[in-house]
């Protein structure tokens, strides 16, 4: 299981949401870019980023913020948040982002999803965030009526590279994952799944890689220190070997 510290951005500065609510924003640095260089020198792999501004506003926002990140860093990153675009994703492709989130047009325009994954195989992922079950569009703030485990069988013949699947009612809360929603979505896909939301410790960690997982982004708790990096990959390690041995 890989893990993917998270970036998210807004008004330039790396910051997080407590369940998605623009209201309840903690600024953690601002600087992303430096952010992101810690992540890579405390063992990271690869980071998840988020333009909380685009995914609100309809289109990308923390552009020059994304690519001062994937200069300073020499591991894949992948965006969500306002792709909403081919020209936006050939331009965060031509700037260096390794994959980007599209969630909510995947929803509203199922058929130009489809394309996009032809056009750009291997370079897209699901981005699917739920409440309750049900997915939420437009940065959180809609819910629809399709649950989470529907939308991603509709694309599950699709050239992606993953989905990842946002528990919202756990999400930057530091009560744990929905461990029992992300292995149904496990079971549904043929896809490679990324569980977000909620992790907190190494037992956390533990249980999603032990669950099958094939990554976990974790924000908060990094941030807040109640988990640290070389926790989490240490974490994921050992329960590799348990697994292979068994």
């Amino acid at each position: 299981m890989r893990i993917w510290p998270a970036i998210d951005l807004r008004g330039g500065n790396c910051v997080r949401l407590k369940q998605g609510d623009y209201e309840r924003e903690t600024v953690f640095s601002d600087d992303p870019a430096s952010m992101a260089a810690h992540w890579v020198e405390l063992g990271g792999k690869c980071l998840h980023l988020v333009d909380l501004d685009g995914a609100r506003d309809g289109h990308v926002v923390n552009v020059e913020t994304v690519r001062s990140i994937v200069q300073a860093v020499d591991v894949p990153c992948e965006l969500g948040g306002g792709i909403r675009t081919e020209e936006t994703i050939r331009r965060l492709l031509d700037i260096g982002v390794g994959r980007l989130v599209i969630g909510t047009l995947a929803i509203k325009e199922p058929d130009w999803f489809r394309q996009m994954c032809g056009l750009f195989p291997g370079k897209l992922v699901l981005g699917i965030d739920a409440r309750g079950g049900r997915v939420a569009t437009d940065g959180w703030l809609a819910t629809s009526d399709i649950s989470a485990v529907e939308l991603a069988q509709k694309f599950n013949t699709e050239p992606l590279c993953a989905i990842n699947y946002t528990d919202i009612d756990t999400d930057g809360m530091m009560t744990g994952p929905n461990v029992s929603a992300m292995v149904e979505m496990k079971k549904a896909v043929d896809i490679p799944v990324v569980a977000s939301g909620g992790v907190t410790t190494v037992d956390d960690v533990a249980r999603l890689a032990a669950a099958g997982l094939d990554g976990c982004i974790i924000g908060r708790a990094l941030y807040e220190g109640s988990l640290t990096l070389p926790q989490a990959l240490a974490a994921c390690k050992a329960t590799k070997g348990f697994i292979e041995k068994t």
